[in-house]
């Protein structure tokens, strides 16, 4: 048997908590061209992101008349990811639709 000694903390000495924060978020936008059709856009915005038909065309509609909207609000990696696929549809499809992420404030 091998002795153990506990040494009791000295009094006074504080404990140190770590406080977690949360990830920041981050804001898709779809920015608007002139070229990518609407109807593919909205096709899009429902695929990649789980839009029903009124809530997408309603997005569409907003960056066609504003030049630029904020498609969804996710953690940076779920932000990024989505970004791309969206992007990447449309460039598979020879549009130029572009999709973009910028951190929320």
């Amino acid at each position: 048997m091998s002795d153990i000694t506990v040494k009791p903390r000295p009094k006074g000495r504080t404990k140190t908590r770590l406080k977690t924060e949360r990830p920041r978020l981050h804001k898709v936008l779809l920015l608007n061209d002139d070229f990518t059709p609407r109807e593919f856009v909205v096709m899009v915005l429902r695929a990649v992101f789980r839009m029903g038909d009124t809530q997408a065309e309603r997005v569409m509609l907003t960056a066609h008349q504003k030049g630029v909207c904020v498609v969804a609000v996710f953690p940076r990696d779920v932000a990024e990811t989505k970004a791309t696929e969206a992007t990447d549809l449309g460039k598979r499809a020879g549009f130029p639709l572009m999709f973009t992420t910028e951190p929320e404030e």
